[in-house]
């Protein structure tokens, strides 16, 4: 018998989407998929895609074959995950796929998300400096945001490296329509979507900002979201501004040296550009950087599967650091194409 996971908040596409990356996992045996509202109906009615796994019943979160998991998977609203967490055991390894414990700063929670600040968990980037060494000794672990894994990885080791400032980042960021969640609103309908990109929480109100501010230790960053008529991806055009004497083959050095051994960070060849599509269905982010001299800035395009990289393929990359298991167990850096 594997270890055993359970996925809380599996009716929704994260939710799903991790169930199909552990159905095939060497190391874990799912044995308990739970979701409020669809307590009760067979899996299959909403994931058709998990073949192996459809006649499977969702539960309550507080039914006991969650409670009895070595794993739990959280992929709950903001804000829902604090309290189910505080009834797992301590030696539970507990993953969260929401933004509850992303936070350091009470402050920065209660003006972004409200309501009482729950704490602080090791953040899930593994390939942020000394994240593994954390990673491997934790038994909770918060999950970056898609956006956030996108834009962190993309200016960390600018940043780090001294080669761009710290003020005035702009990013410009378009998510397919998954991000939003499998809530049925209008501005998401396909009739609404599709032959339109639209920008959203502009003005620096996305969660996410404080996380990449955090993170990389960003002063003053504009971000603006951007919804696209696909259904998953995430394409993250950064700029910041250079320092004297940085250029191009500066730029990509920097962005070598942090990612050359990773497994699923790929600084893709000079000219050549990432693309929402060849990350789809993978646990990759594919990188291009450029200095554009006559603007004195330096352009970071990120690419990633914002239900990949940006969320389940991140947690079960969390979960098998934590584990012991191979970091890459169950995960692919290849994409699906056409």
């Amino acid at each position: 018998m594997g270890t055993s996971a359970a996925v809380v908040g599996a009716s929704g596409y994260a939710g799903g989407e991790l169930l199909r990356l552990l159905a095939a996992h060497p190391q874990f045996e799912v044995t308990a998929v739970a979701a409020a509202t669809n307590a009760g109906r067979p899996l299959g009615e909403l994931h058709p895609q998990l073949v192996t796994l459809a006649d499977r019943v969702l539960v309550g979160a507080d039914d006991p074959s969650v409670l009895g998991a070595d794993v739990v998977f959280l992929s709950l609203p903001h804000g829902e995950s604090a309290a189910l967490a505080a009834g797992l055991a301590e030696d539970t390894l507990v993953v969260d796929l929401g933004a509850d414990f992303r936070l350091r700063s009470a402050a920065d929670w209660q003006r972004w998300y409200g309501g009482r600040h729950a704490g602080t968990w090791v953040y899930g980037l593994p390939e942020l400096p000394g994240a593994r060494t954390d990673l491997r000794a934790s038994r909770r672990i918060a999950n970056p945001g898609c956006y956030s894994t996108a834009v962190i990885l993309a200016l960390a080791p600018l940043l780090a490296s001294g080669l761009v400032e710290s003020d005035d980042i702009v990013v410009v960021a378009a998510s397919g329509t998954s991000g939003a969640g499998r809530s049925a609103t209008p501005r998401l309908l396909g009739s609404e979507v599709m032959g339109d990109l639209t920008p959203y929480k502009v003005g620096g109100t996305h969660q996410h900002l404080p996380e990449i501010r955090q993170a990389v230790n960003a002063g003053t960053m504009s971000f603006t979201p951007v919804l696209a008529p696909m259904p998953r991806g995430i394409l993250a055009n950064c700029t910041a501004k250079l320092r004297p004497g940085a250029g191009t083959a500066q730029l990509r050095a920097a962005l070598d040296a942090a990612y050359g051994d990773e497994a699923f960070v790929t600084l893709l060849p000079d000219g050549q550009w990432p693309h929402t599509a060849a990350t789809f269905g993978s646990n990759s982010c594919q990188l291009q950087v450029v200095a554009d001299t006559d603007a004195g800035r330096a352009i970071v395009v990120a690419a990633i599967d914002n239900l990949g990289k940006g969320a389940a393929g991140q947690a079960v990359q969390n979960a098998n650091l934590a584990l012991g298991f191979d970091e890459a167990a169950g995960l692919t850096a290849n994409g699906v194409a056409p």
